[in-house]
Parts: structure tokens; sequence; C-alpha cells
């Protein structure tokens, strides 16, 4: 089953940490559910990079809230497409 490595940013205590996500499979972080739909790296003989499809919600946010983040998210390139909250940072490490 393919999964992310995603690292994860408390932007009040500066703690990070290393989470592994796996497609179809929820993982948390603080108040934060992260939902991976897809994730998919490039070849080993390319040059490196992965795009991961999350759908991340914050059990704080308001009942009928929309999600957090919904989208694709790049290891490469981080600030094409973020999670956008002012406590939690999460960016996508690699794909497996």
């Amino acid at each position: 089953m393919r999964s992310a490595r995603l690292q994860a940013l408390d932007k009040v205590t500066a703690r990070i940490t290393i989470l592994d996500a796996r497609v179809g499979e929820a993982a948390t972080f603080g108040s934060l559910t992260i939902n991976l739909r897809a994730c998919n790296g490039r070849p080993q003989d390319e040059v490196p990079d992965a795009a991961a499809w999350m759908e991340i919600t914050d059990s704080r946010a308001p009942q009928g809230s929309p999600p957090a983040f919904r989208g694709w998210m790049f290891a490469n390139a981080p600030g094409v497409n973020m999670l956008e909250h002012p406590v939690y940072d999460i960016r996508v490490l690699e794909c497996r």
C-alpha cells in the first residue's frame, strides 16, 4: 500500500514530528486529521519529487466548516498549495 512521509510542525511549540500516513487511512497531529487519498513519486532515476492528495480537517473548527485543506501538496514546491493554519504546518517529504 502506498504511503506518504509527512513533516508536521506545531508553530506554537516549534515541535516537528514525522508522520507516516497510508493512502485510505487517517493520521492525526494535534487537532488535525490528515486523510491521504493518493501519493505519487517520481522513478528513482529522475529528480526526486512527490505529490500527495490530502484532505485535512481540524477538530477545533466549527461544525460544518469546510476542510482546512483539500488538494495536492508537492514536496519540491510546498508554497504552491499549502495548508493555511495558524498553529500547524504540514509538508510532504516523500511517497513510498
